[in-house]
């Protein structure tokens, strides 16, 4: 639910908020997935985001009910691009969203995503482009 704190002073959610909601969404996204976020970090990795490109298409006002879609679009050796949605509960799209992330070591040079890490929902479904 849209709460007071992320509207702006025109009464809608403010648009820096919806990189908190796309990040949530991909943090509970990959929890669901199995993938192993502390596990990546105790092996000595991260995960950056690289890359943001996000089109606002309605606004969302206080109390409006969200839900903040997250599915795999790409996945290579290093790297991925989640498309993500922010939607009103009545279907109305807010924002959308492609994401693009890399995993990198503690010195962030990129390195490629540990085997014991790349679980089946990162992949992207055969469907998809």
């Amino acid at each position: 639910m849209v709460r007071t704190y992320e509207c702006d002073s025109y009464g809608h959610v403010n648009n820096a908020v919806y990189l908190n909601y796309l990040e949530y969404a991909r943090r509970e996204f990959l929890t669901a997935a199995g993938f192993d976020y502390r596990g990546l970090l105790a092996a000595g990795y991260l995960i950056y985001i690289t890359h943001i490109d996000i089109h606002y298409r309605a606004q969302a006002v206080l109390d409006d009910r969200l839900i903040i879609e997250a599915e795999p679009l790409k996945l290579r050796k290093v790297s991925g691009v989640f498309r993500q949605r922010v939607l009103k509960e009545d279907g109305t799209v807010c924002a959308d969203a492609e994401v693009t992330w890399a995993c990198v070591n503690r010195d962030s040079v990129p390195h490629p995503i540990p085997p014991e890490l790349l679980v089946p929902g990162l992949e992207p479904d055969s469907g998809a482009d």
